[in-house]
């Protein structure tokens, strides 16, 4: 059946006029704006919550990895800036040697909204992203919807750091075709418990993620849940894993998951109410079950279920596997990652992971498109095969190319040069300046 369509005319102010305009105010598109804004752009950040942080704070996703290999810095510069600066607010503990960044999710909002003002970033905070104006590939404005209505945003360049590629997609950047029979990662619900036993060596141990080649999941837990499954009627799980929010009796837990494309609004929400009831089953599970966990309770389930794949565009290079498993040095290396190969399937608890014999690298020209002279990607939707994107996805790797994207946005609007006519030994000459590791 044909659904019925209106078609809907009107007039939306055009409220603001940037050098630069990043689309999602998450771990890339953050350090995206930071980084333009600190090479001379007018930047603005369209966020649809009321803060900044992406799956980091309305997801919960914690820790915030992987910065290090080896005790090395693998992702430096204004993404190493924000974690010293979120540890000397109380917000995060830098575990080494692997360099994994346990957070307050709250303190990390503010964090991020400090570095963002003193940027001089303007901030367009509850505003959703719902169109945009394209002519010939080039973008000329996005449109966001807010309590003010339909309003209109131009800008000389645009960044897309949504994460599941939204921009990209509605200006007509073609994507990564999906592999035949072979599903996307699960959504995972995080949660926080309050009220357990963190001092137990059980829980200690798992809450910090510092063994380089080590998953982290709790073995023990994992295992007397596995063979109680059938008995407890338990729901798909994965891990568990636990992690500090640094507040003594509360830990942040990764357990949940289901299948969905988040980016299909109907199978997003069925997903999430399916989600929400196995955070409460799993809370009770855990305290009924294990000593260390018998006085806990749900003291804050993430606002959103966190997304692991969506889409990514069709870049001018895409990452593959085995040039991100052999730290293949491009041309024009922008940022790197450290992170494993992790996998999961959405129909079972089972994981994947590969760890890398030594970091990698990530071109330039996966963060662009062609025929697309003002559009930069950053974060989950850049150009990869879905292995090496399985590496790429973690917030570290996002920050280091939000850094690329940013600082190269800001050189192309000062020279007036679309993004494939970007200069690339200036644009590292630049990002090594800063701190990058390259």
């Amino acid at each position: 059946m044909t659904p019925k369509t209106l078609t809907i005319e009107k007039r939306v102010p055009v409220v603001g006029e940037y050098d630069v305009v990043v689309c999602g105010g998450g771990p890339a598109g953050f350090i995206a704006a930071v980084a333009a804004a600190r090479e001379g752009a007018k930047t603005a950040i369209i966020e649809q919550y009321g803060f900044l942080g992406g799956m980091a704070t309305s997801g919960y996703v914690t820790p915030l990895s992987v910065f290090t290999y080896s005790g090395e810095l693998v992702v430096g510069g204004i993404p190493w800036e924000f974690v010293n600066r979120l540890e000397e607010m109380g917000g995060g503990y830098i575990e080494k040697p692997l360099g994994n960044i346990a957070f307050d999710p709250e303190v990390y909002k503010l964090c991020m909204q400090r570095m963002a003002l003193e940027a001089g970033i303007t901030l367009y905070m509850h505003s959703y992203l719902s169109g945009c104006v394209a002519k010939e590939g080039k973008i000329e404005q996005v449109i966001i919807e807010n309590k003010n209505g339909t309003e209109a945003i131009s800008s000389k360049m645009f960044i897309d750091a949504t994460g599941d590629g939204d921009l990209a997609y509605m200006a007509g950047v073609p994507m990564q075709p999906r592999e035949e029979g072979v599903p996307l990662q699960p959504l995972s619900t995080y949660f926080i418990l309050a009220g357990v036993d963190t001092e137990s060596p059980l829980i200690n141990e798992a809450m910090h993620h510092n063994k380089q080649g080590v998953n982290c999941h709790c073995l023990p837990i994992r295992e007397k849940l596995l063979a109680m499954k059938d008995e407890l009627n338990m729901p798909a799980f994965g891990g568990p894993w636990f992690c500090t929010t640094l507040h003594d009796g509360c830990v942040a837990v990764n357990m949940t998951r289901t299948a969905a494309d988040a980016c299909d609004n109907r199978d997003y929400t069925r997903a999430e109410c399916i989600l929400r009831e196995d955070v409460f089953r799993m809370a009770e599970i855990l305290r009924d079950n294990f000593e260390e966990f018998k006085n806990c309770y749900v003291s804050a389930v993430a606002p959103q279920a966190g997304v692991r794949e969506t889409r990514r565009i069709l870049g001018v290079h895409t990452i593959t596997a085995k040039e991100y498993l052999n730290a293949y040095r491009y041309d024009d290396s922008i940022s790197r990652g450290a992170h494993p190969i992790d996998i999961h399937s959405n129909k079972t608890g089972d994981q994947r992971a590969d760890f890398l014999e030594k970091p990698a690298f990530v071109p330039y020209r996966a963060l662009i498109a062609e025929k697309f002279p003002n559009l930069l990607v950053a974060g989950r939707c850049l150009s990869a095969d879905r292995q090496a994107f399985a590496s790429l996805r973690v917030q570290a790797s996002c920050m280091g190319t939000g850094q690329a994207a940013g600082v190269a946005a800001a050189q192309c609007v000062k020279a007036n040069v679309a993004v494939q006519d970007a200069d690339i030994p200036a644009l590292v000459a630049k990002l090594k300046e800063l701190g990058a590791t390259l």
